[in-house]
């Protein structure tokens, strides 16, 4: 067998609008491709003998060893591929369950899909499946020492990509109150909801902390001064620098026991509690230098050691922690005990468990020297040992909840201290014998204040009652009732998209908001061009949500980002479809016009139950769209007549369509026109019956989203495009003898759109310099041809630059032919340098012609018009003919550029 290909999808896709983490693996089963697993001698045992858990499966039998079943009785490489990789991460602790296996149109080729907790672990899941059913095949096994480096491998892969106990309890409340996150690759930042309504974490330290709050709190001897001013009781003590002032700090609190610490230091590095002589003491100033320069001595206060978590000013939380030990049994070592201690499920390595493994260091030497121990004591049964002086879970503590047990007045102290020092979240330690009395009953003291808390004591605690802490964090930041999101409309569809993208975020930008989106031209935010360059995939849909200034996001979604990486966002509030057309067919696994059709409805299906999906009336493709989305529908089209629009109005439902002469909204029994299709440049005076549907899909997703009628209509009206704005799309330009036409047709649905408005040219020749990206089907040059001799009085056929694996030549002369067969009587040449073919159609224009440039390089094409100086733009106004009952009116000659355009 051989991997072809693998990709990870990472958003609402083809595959699955649930189920966004997907691994796509391309897999050619080579001499396997005509081989059942029933088939191949000895494989079912070797599988069931390497993976018997294998038996959980239910596949499509649907019950226990339903899968193993298909085995035996006979399944592809490529589906049992896909359980292998699945259950791979389900004994490496990473349950998955969702996978499909499809042939491609290649024979012996297969999409295997597997769902992945952990992207890279997903990835080496499906190559480590291949290797494991591989090995079976020749060997009938898989050596046991191979799988466990696999599973080892994939367990390292989930914890280096881990988010950590407490930022993945903030990121799973965030996600139970329906508000988007994303990872930001930088510092360890995550972002909660989108846009102007965003908020940054790292850890547990929010956007909102403080950082005079997290300077003073890292500074223990500068929180005690401040605290003890406030009259909060802290510890005595003293800071010192050198080692020849420690016995002086001593002699200032009154001798021993006294602490030892670090000026600057966390999760209980450094400390020394409970030092009773100076060997000691001169020994844990060593260790405290070697975290700080400067060094805190204070009085050792008798009691336990407490957390209390404050957010938001209030106490939510309270933990006794109980530094690392074991218990005895009478018989068992102090090795043993630790080794079944560390063999406790909860327990990890550093922070990435609920609880810490116990190591055996200088401290626990120190600790096992003082009773006269060593490793190889048995300790009596119940007698507990100490194995760390602090109770910090990092080095192997333990938590027990004591919320409920905290004294109101120690409560209301905490909350004091937290203001005091100027933080929204913050853990507060507090040593004392009883937690349930006062700290002056008790004499006990705030040790320390701590920003970014940890939270895994509080949610997983080892005795007590588990708390929600994360629950506070998020209605601090997202009170109940606020927005966390910005409003999303996604636009797909095979041509008008950039158009009708622009159109909807220049209808927003009437309401004074913010808007961000994305085109093939470019990612924009307000009024400015964030990013050029062909940016309809999920990174440049990510810069917009994750930008603090957006308000609204339109972004417009093609079928490339849709297929390779799936949506960026896992919901829209409004779903735009166009139309599907034959185009990139055959690529990607897309070989049919259904295919095509389901990668497109990816974002009707992403559109929420509370939202739209708008969705073409007249393309029957996209109006079957309603059947998969759980949003509500909305219709346009051109024909007010259409059955569909006439039923579903009359069912209550939302529309837009074309009526005599009118770009209108229906819902229900009443019609609201928005304004006359002559008024609105972008359907060229009503001429371009494809620009008046892509006005009325971006009206529609308006009216849907609140957008009122009036600023749509403001919109319409002063929606002017041109080069700048939008390049290749129907940029026509008066050259003083003869009109030329930029459009960015470059499929046979297109170049229908565009024959709807070159055909109505009647001052002179119409000439066309055409080509096709190399990419395409040979069936769909023959349409470009077919169409062109349709369309076009001469033709000059050119070629891209860039002829995307075709020998020179092939592409125009697969036009050329479809040319001559279909209009013999037509004038055709093939000038394959598109500077040159356009140069030869400009300098051999006859007057009162339109030449048509439909470029591979628009900003090439445009350039070599504005070097011949083209007459200013004038926009079309309501001066125009009016439309006749079919909403199309007369080409009149005019002598102006208009800058429109039809294809996306």
């Amino acid at each position: 067998m051989k991997i072809l290909k693998i990709q990870t999808l990472r958003g609402p896709n083809y595959w699955s609008i649930r189920r966004h983490k997907l691994v796509i693996m391309r897999l050619d089963l080579e001499d396997l491709a005509e081989s059942p697993s029933s088939e191949i001698p000895g494989f079912y045992e070797g599988l069931i003998s390497t993976l018997p858990s294998l038996v959980e499966h239910f596949c499509s039998p649907g019950c226990r060893g339903g899968f193993l079943s298909r085995v035996l009785e006979g399944t592809m490489m490529g589906h049992i591929i896909e359980h292998v990789a699945l259950e791979l991460q389900e004994l490496a602790g990473m349950p998955v369950g969702f996978g499909r296996t499809r042939e491609t149109a290649t024979p012996g080729t297969y999409q295997v899909v597997i769902e992945y907790e952990n992207e890279q672990a997903g990835r080496y899941a499906a190559r480590a499946a291949v290797r494991l059913c591989e090995s079976v095949i020749a060997t009938g096994t898989y050596p046991a020492d191979e799988l466990q480096q696999d599973l080892k491998d994939l367990r390292e892969f989930a914890a280096d990509a881990a988010l950590g106990p407490s930022t993945e309890t903030l990121v799973k409340e965030a996600e139970a109150r329906g508000i988007p996150w994303m990872e930001l690759g930088v510092r360890a930042m995550i972002q909660l909801g989108y846009g102007v309504h965003q908020k940054k974490l790292q850890a547990t330290l929010s956007d909102r902390t403080s950082v005079l709050g997290v300077e003073l709190a890292s500074d223990k001897e500068g929180t005690k001064q401040i605290l003890r001013s406030a009259g909060i009781p802290v510890p005595r003590g003293t800071v010192i620098n050198y080692l020849n002032e420690l016995q002086d700090a001593i002699d200032d609190l009154g001798g021993y026991p006294i602490v030892i610490k670090p000026l600057n230091g966390n999760h209980g590095r450094g400390i020394t509690i409970n030092i009773t002589e100076w060997e000691q003491a001169e020994a844990a100033y060593d260790v405290a230098k070697e975290v700080s320069k400067a060094v805190i001595v204070e009085r050792f206060y008798e009691g336990s050691d407490h957390r209390v978590l404050v957010i938001n000013g209030k106490v939510v939380a309270v933990a006794e922690r109980i530094p690392a030990h074991v218990i005895g049994d009478g018989k068992s070592t102090i090795s043993d005990l630790i080794e079944e201690t560390n063999r406790d499920s909860r327990r990890g390595d550093g922070h990435d468990n609920v609880l810490t493994k116990i190591e055996v260091d200088r401290t626990t030497w120190q600790l096992l020297d003082q009773k006269g121990y060593n490793l190889d004591t048995v300790l009596a049964e119940h007698e507990v040992c100490y194995l760390r002086a602090t109770a910090n879970l990092s080095t192997g503590g333990i938590a027990v909840d004591r919320t409920d047990d905290i004294h109101p007045e120690t409560v209301w102290l905490a909350q004091r201290v937290v203001k005091i020092i100027g933080l929204d979240i913050a853990g507060i330690d507090i040593v004392t014998s009883d937690i349930s009395k006062t700290l002056r009953e008790m004499d006990g003291v705030i040790v320390e204040v701590n920003a970014a808390p940890g939270f895994r004591m509080h949610i997983c605690p080892s005795e007590g009652i588990p708390r929600n802490v994360a629950e506070p964090v998020v209605n601090m930041l997202f009170p109940p009732g606020s927005p966390s999101r910005v409003p999303i409309v996604a636009v797909t569809g095979t041509n008008g998209k950039t158009t009708t993208t622009r159109l909807i975020a220049h209808i927003f930008r009437q309401t004074q908001q913010v808007v961000g989106y994305t085109t093939t031209d470019g990612t924009y935010i307000g009024d400015y061009l964030v990013e050029p360059g062909d940016n309809t995939g999920p990174q440049s849909a990510q810069l917009i949500l994750q930008d603090p200034t957006v308000e609204v996001a339109i972004l417009e979604s093609a079928r490339g980002g849709i297929l390779r990486s799936g949506l960026a966002f896992s919901a829209c509030d409004v779903g735009v479809v166009l139309n599907v057309a034959a185009d990139h067919l055959g690529l990607g696994d897309i070989n049919t016009i259904d295919d095509m059709a389901r990668v497109k409805s990816v974002v009707a299906e992403a559109a929420m139950p509370n939202g739209y999906a708008v969705l073409n009336a007249d393309d029957s493709l996209v109006s079957a769209m309603a059947n998969r989305a759980s949003a509500q529908i909305a219709y346009f089209s051109m024909n007010p007549d259409n059955p569909l629009i006439r039923s579903h109005t009359q069912r209550g439902g939302l529309a837009a369509v074309y009526e005599n002469g009118y770009l209108s909204i229906l819902k229900g029994d009443w019609t609201l026109r928005i304004e006359q299709a002559v008024n609105v440049p972008l359907t060229l005076g009503g001429r371009a019956p494809f620009m008046i549907a892509n006005a009325l899909a971006a009206s529609l997703a308006a009216f849907a989203q609140g957008v009122r009628i009036e600023d749509i209509r403001a919109a319409l009206v002063t929606f002017q495009a041109s080069t700048e704005q939008t390049p290749g799309r129907m940029n026509l330009f008066n050259l003083g003898t003869f009109h030329a036409l930029i459009d960015y047709a470059h499929n046979p649905h297109s170049y229908e759109a565009l024959g709807g408005f070159v055909k109505n040219w009647t001052t002179g020749e119409r000439i066309g310099v055409i080509g096709g990206p190399g990419d395409r089907r040979d069936e769909d040059f023959v349409s470009l041809g077919t169409l062109s001799a349709q369309i076009f009085d001469r033709i000059i056929v050119k070629e891209d630059d860039d002829t995307r694996g075709r020998d020179r030549g092939e592409v125009a002369k697969w036009i050329h032919q479809s040319i001559e067969q279909t209009r013999p009587d037509v004038h055709c040449e093939m000038i394959f340098d598109e500077t040159t073919a356009i140069q030869a159609a400009l300098d051999s224009a006859t007057p009162g012609s339109l030449v048509v440039i439909l470029p591979e390089s628009v900003n090439r094409a445009i350039q070599l018009i504005e070097a011949r100086n083209p007459v200013q733009v004038v926009t079309p106004t309501a001066a125009q003919p009016t439309p006749d009952s079919n909403g199309y009116v007369s080409l009149t000659e005019e002598k102006a550029i208009v800058s429109s355009g039809l294809s996306g």
